[in-house]
């Protein structure tokens, strides 16, 4: 009976009223947005995790803009739950924030291209692998400060930033498995700036520049690892085009000192010496179809012995584009990950689309945990393969710019070092699936 009504719960979108007027040529623009999500899976590869979990991730948004010509006003208020998990249930603050009014700001246009925005507000930077408004994540990241963004003509870009990440509340157990409202909050302990520049028609593709700084330290309420990390880094890419080559090459390397856990006790600072880099290759077949195949190699470091800290820190980045499904499964992010992969994608029309990718595995350090399993083996005799991945995702628009049906699938055939380290759990392969229905108005 459970299972029935789980999988009815998503189509009940569809009768969501349609409450609000249309607005075309106004100021006023209004977008609301309510996806529903099953997740299940099995084979848990995170230790002292329930074995096998299923949930109901509910997020609904509505925001708001005024476009009042040199100024614009913005606000949006997102409600993400999440129903119906097992007890010693994966589920975190990735999953659940109740009611929280993640965007406020104002935007002031001061011309020539430029901008000026003073607020709360979510931010995509670049490739998104290290500043990124989650998509498929059921929370999303969010801050608050301040940001100037310029571009040309050309399509040139220049963003400059400075501000105070939110902390999502609650981030207690009880309290996130009761959905608990309670904002979000900033602090001066924990700041987060930079600049990122892009610059077209660079060897035939788009070359993009950027250094991040992260300051981080401990407040009276909340343990910090006490990050000082400067991220600089590069990239140059071709977007993919029907008929066309394209590809893309990203690294880059961060600095500065950590401490290795949020322990009270912890108090030694260590130098910060890591990095990540990523390669692809892809080619766009020119037919009505357009499967587009590709191969990628991805490095993140991985925290060795002795010498200065090597685990690399993702920042504020998203993975689900590149590493497969995250919330519940997530076994792949960018740390401690040697990998391959190759991508088919289709696009059969206007309404259907979707891929299949297999990604075999290894650890850059055997005796850190792997990327973001929380599997780790301390002496190193585990090895270094540590499984292969296989995911699919297929969308369709059941009413076009509406509502979109979504299901995806991710099978983690783990390898001698998921199955054999220390606090691997015995629960055999990892199988992961979703069913996911989303309308917008």
């Amino acid at each position: 009976m459970r299972l029935v009504l789980l999988l009815a719960l998503p189509a009940a979108v569809i009768v969501t009223p349609a409450f609000a007027a249309d607005r075309a040529g106004s100021p006023l623009s209004i977008d609301f947005d309510l996806r529903a999500r099953i997740e299940t899976f099995d084979g848990q590869f995170r230790p002292g995790a329930t074995p096998s979990d299923t949930a109901l991730l509910l997020r609904t948004s509505l925001a708001a803009t005024y476009d009042a010509g040199p100024v614009t006003v913005g606000g949006e208020l997102v409600d993400s739950r999440a129903y119906f998990e097992n007890r010693a249930s994966s589920v975190g603050t990735t999953e659940v924030n109740a009611l929280e009014p993640i965007q406020a700001y104002v935007t002031g246009h001061l011309g020539g291209g430029a901008s000026l925005t003073a607020g709360r507000f979510t931010m995509n930077l670049g490739s998104r692998r290290l500043v990124a408004r989650a998509a498929y994540r059921n929370t999303t990241n969010a801050f608050t400060g301040a940001r100037f963004d310029w571009s040309s003509r050309a399509g040139d870009a220049l963003t400059v930033f400075w501000t105070m990440p939110q902390t999502r509340l609650p981030d207690g157990l009880a309290a996130i498995e009761d959905n608990h409202v309670e904002l979000d909050r900033e602090r001066s302990g924990l700041q987060f700036f930079g600049v990122s520049g892009t610059k077209q028609r660079v060897f035939g593709g788009t070359l993009e520049a950027y250094v991040y700084r992260l300051a981080e330290d401990d407040s009276p309420s909340q343990q910090t690892r006490n990050r000082h990390l400067w991220t600089p880094g590069l990239r140059l890419y071709r977007a993919p085009a029907s008929g066309a080559i394209d590809w893309e090459l990203e690294g880059a390397w961060q600095t500065g000192r950590t401490r290795a856990t949020t322990a009270p006790t912890d108090t030694d600072d260590l130098d910060v010496s890591a990095w990540f880099g990523h390669s692809s290759v892809g080619y766009t077949v020119a037919n009505a179809w357009q499967p587009r195949l590709s191969i990628a190699v991805d490095y993140a470091s991985g925290d060795h012995r002795g010498g200065k800290y090597g685990r690399f820190d993702t920042l504020f980045g998203a993975r689900v584009f590149e590493y497969g499904p995250s919330s519940f499964y997530g076994a792949v992010s960018r740390a401690n990950l040697v990998s391959l992969a190759a991508r088919a994608e289709i696009k059969p029309s206007a309404r259907w689309d979707g891929y299949v990718a297999v990604r075999p595995l290894w650890l850059d350090s055997a005796t850190d945990s792997f990327s973001g399993t929380g599997v780790k083996d301390a002496a190193g005799s585990a090895g270094h393969y540590a499984g292969t991945q296989i995911d699919w995702r297929a969308r369709y628009w059941a009413i076009p710019k509406r509502l979109r049906l979504n299901a995806g699938f991710a099978i983690l055939a783990k390898g001698r070092f998921l199955e054999t380290a220390a606090n691997a759990p015995d629960t055999g392969d990892t199988h992961y699936g979703f069913l996911e229905a989303e309308f917008s108005y």
